[in-house]
């Protein structure tokens, strides 16, 4: 993921809402420095931070990419998600990943717009993720859904990586 697409692209979709810098950094919750860096190309973001900024956009995550086929791959604490479709319907836009949690690290990850929801499958390891106040557990073959337009973390079980599918899906506003 080039860093200067996603700033140019993040920089667009907030000058499309009339948002100032500084009231999109305080409503997601980054420094305005940060977001200054990550609009201008000169910061590489974490995860965490473009979710916060996409969910005050009111945009799916692949908004901030140029090129959905190449199979972008993110970085956050703990998760490392490689996007290998988008799709909408008429009421919602869907992006699938193909996803691994790192043991040893729980990742926190801000809340989505309202009504966004996470789907997980477990392939292997143990994973408890969900809503930070009340995280779910599946082992490899369960299932993981919650409405995540609230915080929420992700983190392995014991010492083996999770590797998972992530489905989310964005309704349409």
């Amino acid at each position: 993921m080039d860093p200067a697409v996603v700033g140019r692209r993040v920089r667009a979709l907030r000058e499309e809402r009339g948002i100032s810098l500084s009231t999109l950094a305080r409503l997601a919750g980054v420094g305005k420095a940060t977001l200054s860096g990550l609009e201008h190309g000169t910061r590489n973001p974490t995860l965490e931070t473009l979710w916060a900024v996409t969910a005050q956009l009111g945009v799916p995550f692949t908004a901030l990419l140029a090129e959905p086929a190449a199979e972008p791959t993110v970085h956050g604490a703990a998760v490392t998600a490689t996007l290998l479709e988008v799709f909408t319907d008429t009421d919602a836009t869907y992006e699938l990943y193909r996803m691994r949690v790192a043991p040893g690290v729980t990742q926190l990850s801000p809340a989505h717009h309202p009504g966004v929801t996470e789907h997980i499958t477990v392939f292997a390891g143990v994973l408890r993720a969900g809503p930070a106040d009340a995280p779910l557990t599946a082992p490899a073959g369960g299932h993981l859904r919650w409405v995540s337009d609230v915080p929420h973390t992700y983190a392995a079980v014991g010492g083996e990586e999770v590797a998972a599918s992530l489905l989310l899906r964005y309704p349409r506003r």
